[in-house]
């Protein structure tokens, strides 16, 4: 794997927001369910500062995955990437973010929509992950 070198903003303060509990995306609850604590975002989604990158997702390969143009991933290289993990792969210098698929030997990278190809390694192929996604985020536009 190619040794990348980010430049890494050190997470001094974390960043809480509020959070009212969970609400049903189907029937309405009671208001008075919700409970109000704080979340810090900074530990829920970055588990290894120094080994955790931002990527922005591009087209509409991995949607079955919940993956939309233009969503923001967070990517882990502290994690060793394993059979159906989403990663971050290059390959022959082109970024993409597949589901990876490794058994009996065969690597392939998998996108979570029929309409576009599996990618395949073939000889002389070069084929680099540089980390597992570990989060999506999707900004609404208000």
């Amino acid at each position: 794997m190619r040794d990348i070198h980010f430049a890494y903003t050190v997470f001094m303060n974390s960043i809480y927001v509020p959070m009212l509990g969970s609400a049903q995306a189907g029937f309405p609850s009671p208001a008075e369910d919700l409970q109000e604590q704080a979340i810090d975002l900074t530990r829920l989604l970055v588990t290894h500062p120094q080994a955790t990158y931002l990527v922005r997702a591009r087209g509409a390969s991995m949607v079955e995955a919940g993956i939309f143009d233009n969503d923001l991933m967070v990517v882990n290289r502290a994690i060793r990437p394993r059979h159906q993990h989403i990663v971050v792969a290059v390959v022959d210098g082109e970024f993409t973010i597949k589901m990876l698929y490794q058994r009996q030997g065969r690597i392939k990278l998998k996108a979570a929509n029929p309409t576009y190809g599996d990618i395949t390694p073939k000889e002389g192929q070069t084929l680099e992950i540089w980390g597992v996604v570990t989060a999506a985020i999707r900004q609404f536009k208000p």
